[in-house]
């Protein structure tokens, strides 16, 4: 089971699993890893998992690990080699052969026909990675956040600007002060 704390300084409000926090704000994240919390932040932190095999677990979430970037090189270096505005354009004229070029796996293949990212990340692609096909399929990084969320992009961008420290929120808290 995951352990969660939420902190809030600016409030001097915290709410933690007892015996996680130490005096220095330093904050407990599993079998000996650290994590630091900066003052004025409100962190929801999830602790590591591992699964029965003993590899990271976090809930939703797909973890990009050593087995994922094996899996995924192929796919990984496709989309790196879209750096470069030739090799954008060549994908775009002929994207059987592009594909075919960096032996895509069968997998991986029908995700990018599909323009399925959460596919791609599946089959061992890197989301900074899959930036660059991504912007080549006319999508930005917030498209790809409401894709892997399942969320309506309008919807996604509204959570995140619930979290958002933003120069009118900084303004705001200024005044009030």
């Amino acid at each position: 089971m995951a352990h969660f704390a939420q902190i809030d300084f600016d409030r001097n409000q915290l709410a933690v699993p007892p015996a996680i926090l130490t005096s220095d704000n330093e904050v407990l994240a599993g079998q000996g890893h650290w994590s630091s919390i900066n003052k004025g932040d409100i962190a929801m932190l999830a602790f590591a998992q591992s699964d029965a095999a003993g590899k990271r677990v976090i809930p939703g979430t797909p973890v990009f690990d050593g087995d994922s970037a094996q899996a995924g090189f192929a796919l990984n270096a496709m989309c790196y080699s879209f750096n470069s505005k030739a090799n954008r354009d060549a994908f775009a004229a002929d994207e059987e052969g592009y594909m075919a070029r960096f032996d895509l796996t069968e997998p991986q293949k029908q995700a990018v026909r599909a323009r399925d990212v959460p596919a791609m990340v599946a089959a061992g692609g890197n989301v900074y990675y899959l930036a660059k096909l991504a912007g080549i399929f006319g999508l930005n990084v917030q498209d790809l956040g409401a894709l892997q969320t399942g969320m309506a992009l309008d919807d996604f961008k509204a959570a995140l600007m619930v979290h958002a420290v933003t120069e009118r929120r900084v303004n705001a808290r200024e005044l009030v002060s």
